[in-house]
């Protein structure tokens, strides 16, 4: 059950950072500022995730897991509450902001805490039971939260994620079990930074993953001017994707489980060759569909096992190696989502067209980098080889 209280926390952090994509004009229109403007929200917020990673995790190195789970969740509340009460655009910036601070410990610390929590041979698994809150606030939240503000204004749907948050938080008080600060000391967290194997971990992070938002941030374009599908139809799309990322999520947790390193791999093909299949599908409605679906699949089956693969890196000192982790990920949707743009505004290869093949070439230096990772793993230690594979 302390992993659900995880779970709802993921929910809470997914929703506010991906909801706003729905909210943009509205909130442009009531703070007077233009679409650019306010598209500028999503990156104060991927900032915000990348720079408050390490300074929280090396600010809160010495507190209980429990309690640093508690002090970011109600950090998240603030920031919520904060933005549903912004009066002017540059508030609501530095209430994201805020918001963000928190993302990226609250996933790394609850990554550790789920793999804790679980027996070792279900420890992927776990990760990916917490991470499913991010899925869901995809299937469930993103749709909701952008209809609620629609229809009740954008500040509604900020009141109903930090009251979200509050039952996370009420959830961590009664569910998850006192877990002792992390055993290594700061110098030894530092330390394993220095490690060439940790390095190679978020350079797959940042480009296996970058290839997914490079094509996904221009999702509602591809459909619409090159597919064929009218805007409205753009939401039930992204259901699709959310149900895919969501089997994903799962599936990608039990191969993890089992053998680490080559399902990775196996996943990050995967996901190159559905990225390129968008090039060539997305002029047919029903293939395009298939392949937005298959996209989620692969999308979100890395996630689990490029988490674990950091934690088992840096297993003797994982927490601000896997708070990074997360904020490489967000490296690697910022990453992604300007080069995708870069290709349409310089019209390379024909622009929109081009962008998921652009997208497939991300995955595949992701790719060149997992197989760089698994042969540093093979010369590893007897035990780290265990620990990894």
């Amino acid at each position: 059950m302390a992993l659900y209280a995880l779970t709802a926390g993921a929910f809470a952090i997914g929703m506010t950072e991906f909801v706003i994509m729905g909210l943009l004009p509205d909130v442009a229109s009531n703070l007077h500022v233009s679409i650019p403007a306010a598209g500028l929200l999503i990156t104060g917020y991927a900032l915000g995730v990348a720079a408050g990673a390490p300074f929280i995790t090396i600010a809160t190195h010495k507190m209980p897991r429990k309690a640093l789970l508690l002090l970011l969740m109600a950090i998240f509340i603030a920031g919520n509450a904060l933005a549903a009460m912004a009066p002017n655009y540059a508030f609501l910036m530095a209430a994201r902001i805020i918001s963000a601070l928190t993302h990226g410990s609250f996933f790394g610390v609850g990554s550790v805490v789920a793999a804790q929590l679980a027996p070792r041979e279900k420890r992927a698994g776990a990760i990916a039971i917490m991470f499913t809150g991010l899925t869901l606030a995809n299937i469930l939240g993103v749709p909701f939260g952008t209809f609620l503000g629609q229809a009740y204004g954008w500040r509604s749907t900020f009141w109903v994620i930090a009251a979200i948050g509050l039952v996370a938080l009420l959830g961590v008080i009664m569910l998850v079990p006192h877990i002792k600060a992390a055993p290594s000391s700061l110098s030894q967290e530092l330390g394993v930074m220095r490690r060439p194997a940790v390095h190679v971990a978020l350079l797959m992070t940042v480009f296996g993953f970058g290839g997914v938002f490079t094509a996904f941030t221009y999702i509602t374009p591809i459909m619409v001017d090159i597919t064929g599908f009218s805007p409205s139809s753009v939401s039930y799309i992204l259901v699709l994707f959310g149900i895919g990322i969501t089997i994903g999520n799962i599936y990608g947790g039990k191969l993890a489980d089992r053998k680490l390193l080559p399902s990775l791999l196996g996943i990050l093909v995967m996901l190159a060759a559905v990225l390129a299949l968008l090039g060539i599908t997305d002029h047919n409605k029903i293939l395009a569909l298939i392949t937005v679906f298959l996209l989620g699949i692969a999308a979100f089956g890395t996630v689990p096992g490029l988490q674990l693969h950091m934690l088992n890196t840096a297993k003797d000192a994982p927490t601000l190696a896997s708070t990074l982790n997360i904020a490489a990920f967000n490296l690697g949707n910022a990453f992604g989502a300007y080069l995708g743009g870069a290709v349409i505004d310089l019209e390379i290869g024909g622009g929109l067209r081009t962008v998921p093949w652009i997208a497939a070439l991300v995955t595949v230096v992701g790719i060149a980098f997992t197989l760089w990772g698994m042969r540093q793993n093979q010369t590893a230690p007897k035990l780290d080889r265990t620990e990894s594979r």
